[in-house]
């Protein structure tokens, strides 16, 4: 069971690690001056981080299966929390990848328009020649960069829309199975056997309603000021501002997830239970 808690942790961690860094793209597309190109070529590697997150699914659902009675909730719940605790350690690891990636991911911009393709940039970048000069291009985080990350200038709404949507995200899938696996016994007045499955589909709608509120709130925000970099009508150091920020408030998101996975669970339930 430790093997297989250790293998989610992992894949959580990757998921999380590439989502903080996608906060980079645009500031390599800029760097570049070649955004849409950018954005491109990250999709690529968003399907790590999909398929990360199928395989780690499965093997999560497999902990809640393990479950027979209140006896293991403890297990169970400490087993979540130590998920979360994987998804904030890869939000750090990303936020402190992201000089280095910003670097790394301009040359492959570069090498992309070159090479006209994916399959031949990739072969191109795999000789020893390739990745020997890489090497160049590892920065290493400073302490500067979060002296200049101040609120001011970044609206702190969304700053607090994004932590919101982090927490509900990342907490979603996780506190919907504990929900699931909460004996009747120990909590009779909130759940019945029967909600058990009906529990587990409503992952999807709150996952969704996270999705949502990036994609309606946070990202249109971010591109407007991506535009505006673009145009010469505000500096890269605002932008870099809003990343550094936007980063910090999604690492508060996975870490209120922590406090919010208990009563998340007891919510859902309760929901599901007033749905006829």
């Amino acid at each position: 069971m430790i093997e297989k808690l250790l293998i989610i942790c992992v894949f959580v961690g990757i998921i999380h690690m590439i989502e903080t860094l996608a906060y980079s793209v645009r500031l390599a597309g800029l760097k570049t001056r070649k955004l849409v190109v950018a954005l491109s070529l990250f999709n690529i590697i968003v399907i790590v981080s999909r398929t990360a997150n199928m395989v780690q699914a499965p093997l999560t659902g497999k902990l809640g299966d393990a479950v027979h009675s209140k006896e293991d909730l403890p297990v169970l719940l400490h087993q979540l929390q130590t998920i979360l605790l994987a998804a904030s350690i890869g939000t750090i690891a990303g936020a402190l990848l992201i000089p280095s990636f910003v670097s790394i991911f301009s040359r492959m911009i570069s090498h992309l328009e070159v090479a006209g393709s994916v399959p031949k940039m990739m072969k191109n970048i795999a000789s020893i020649h390739t990745l020997e000069k890489a090497k160049k291009h590892v920065k290493r985080p400073r302490w500067i960069m979060l002296s200049q990350l101040r609120i001011g200038g970044v609206p702190k709404r969304l700053l607090l829309l994004n932590l919101m949507a982090t927490t509900i995200y990342t907490v979603g899938v996780l506190s919907t199975l504990y929900a699931s696996t909460l004996e009747p016994t120990l909590y009779a007045s909130t759940l019945e056997p029967t909600l058990s499955k009906s529990i587990l589909m409503s992952s999807g709608l709150i996952n969704g309603l996270a999705m949502i509120t990036l994609a309606v709130f946070v990202d249109p925000q971010v591109a407007i000021l991506t535009e505006k970099v673009m145009k010469g009508e505000s500096t890269k150091q605002s932008m870099n501002k809003m990343v550094g920020t936007l980063v910090i408030s999604r690492l508060c998101g996975t870490v209120c997830a922590q406090i919010l996975l208990v009563p998340a669970a007891l919510y859902i339930a309760w929901i599901c239970k007033l749905i006829p």
